[in-house]
């Protein structure tokens, strides 16, 4: 695929376009002679989810990073709704953000806000002509679309990690997002909340529609929720296909990584 050397246009890429929403270019990265990305390259659509696995360390996290363009590769290029997230202008890349979402490892929430306040958080600094009935009103929907409804009131250190997990995947929802980064949404979690979170992921795909990321150690959480899985090492993608396509591999370290849960 030939490289974007410049952003398609001002504007951000239509939600509707049959262009992919992340379009990850031969990216390459290294911090002094590490080399973490060694030209990672392929495409999510929007009604896709990807799952990225592998060792810690092998470049996940960094890959994210230049997803959100909070990191610039050494060379290629993240296209994201169109927009070169290195190149792009500040308007540009602002634009795209707001139609992410983001999902932390840890759900992040701010521990001196209510359920109810870090869900509208998004709603508050990038919707600031939204009337704030309309915005109370958007965000017990979204609490009750991810099962929060009647939760809104506590603080997160009053609810559990699975409904801290659900908390964060509201907020992430906040702004209608054409794109969702998931890092590590099951981590932490026992197997049922596991399950359950993988449901809702479920759930909220097939309704949004979104362009999805989901960094995972969770081989079983990536099978339940990938249409593609895509395992890393040493800055590569070793295989990258359905889960079938990776169980009858014949590479060891393919083989060594499934056998961990299968």
């Amino acid at each position: 695929m030939p490289m974007a050397q410049e952003n398609k246009s001002a504007d951000v890429q239509d939600a509707g376009s049959i262009e992919p929403a992340i379009d990850i270019q031969s990216v390459t990265k290294s911090f002094g002679s590490q080399k973490v990305l060694d030209g990672v390259s392929f495409q999510v659509h929007r009604g896709e989810t990807r799952a990225i696995l592998g060792r810690s360390g092998t470049g996940k996290s960094v890959l994210l990073r230049i997803i959100v363009g909070l990191q610039t590769p050494d060379s290629g290029a993240a296209m994201i709704l169109g927009v070169n997230m290195a190149t792009g202008t500040d308007k540009e890349i602002s634009d795209v953000r707001k139609r992410m979402g983001f999902l932390f490892q840890h759900a992040a929430l701010y521990d001196s806000l209510t359920v109810e306040d870090n869900v509208a958080f998004p709603l508050v600094h990038h919707r600031k002509d939204m009337p704030e009935s309309d915005r109370k009103e958007r965000v017990n929907d979204l609490l009750k679309e991810v099962g929060l409804e009647g939760h809104g009131n506590k603080m997160p250190a009053d609810i559990s990690g699975g409904m801290q997990k659900r908390a964060g995947l509201a907020r992430a929802l906040a702004l209608d997002p054409v794109i969702l980064l998931l890092d590590e949404p099951t981590a932490g979690l026992d197997p049922i909340s596991s399950s359950e979170i993988d449901e809702l992921i479920l759930n909220l795909q097939d309704k949004h529609q979104m362009a999805s990321i989901v960094v995972t150690h969770d081989m079983i959480s990536a099978k339940t929720i990938a249409t593609r899985i895509a395992l890393m090492d040493q800055g590569k993608i070793v295989i990258e296909g359905s889960f079938e396509d990776l169980r009858k591999s014949n590479e060891s370290f393919v083989s060594q990584f499934l056998h961990r849960d299968f």
